[in-house]
């Protein structure tokens, strides 16, 4: 019986040790005349092209209702603090004006945009979204988060652009 017991434990060993636990990984086989596989790593180029909140395009007045709009020399300090009320109301869950958030940072927009592509992306994000390539752009670079229609007026999208005027 001993013996038995024995030879059935050296089976049993034998049969894990074959098992084992280890996964051999195949090399690859080199024939005569064929030449040995290389595997290319595929980089994804750098782009050199500037960011869409970066980008500046200023003739482009967007999509939308604002065709034409004239600003003073100066700026309307009533409607600049109507405005800010309104961006902090409205705008902060989305937009910081010192840092980079969910949205672009509003400050020097008017420095790389027209006030015709500021009024209508304030009051129509999607239709801008939708057909204006920059905003497009923008969608991408702030990973599809789109603008939410705040579904403003007129005058008071104007009181909001004022407001930008002022962050320098």
């Amino acid at each position: 019986m001993k013996t038995f017991h024995k030879l059935l434990l050296f089976i049993s060993l034998g049969l894990l040790i074959s098992c084992g636990g280890k996964e051999e990984k195949q090399k690859d086989k080199i024939t005569i005349g064929q030449k040995p596989k290389v595997e290319k790593k595929v980089e994804t180029p750098i782009s050199n092209e500037v960011p869409a909140s970066k980008r500046i395009t200023l003739d482009n007045k967007g999509v939308g209702k604002i065709k034409n709009l004239e600003l003073s020399a100066t700026i309307d300090d009533t409607m600049a603090k109507r405005g800010a009320a309104l961006f902090k109301t409205n705008c902060t869950a989305c937009h910081k004006t010192n840092k980079r958030f969910i949205g672009p940072n509003p400050t020097g927009i008017l420095s790389r945009r027209s006030p015709e592509w500021v009024m209508n992306m304030i009051l129509d994000p999607k239709l801008m979204t939708e057909e204006d390539q920059c905003a497009k752009d923008l969608l991408v670079e702030f990973n599809g988060a789109a603008m939410a229609n705040q579904n403003l007026s007129e005058s008071q999208a104007r009181d909001i652009l004022e407001y930008f005027r002022t962050l320098k």
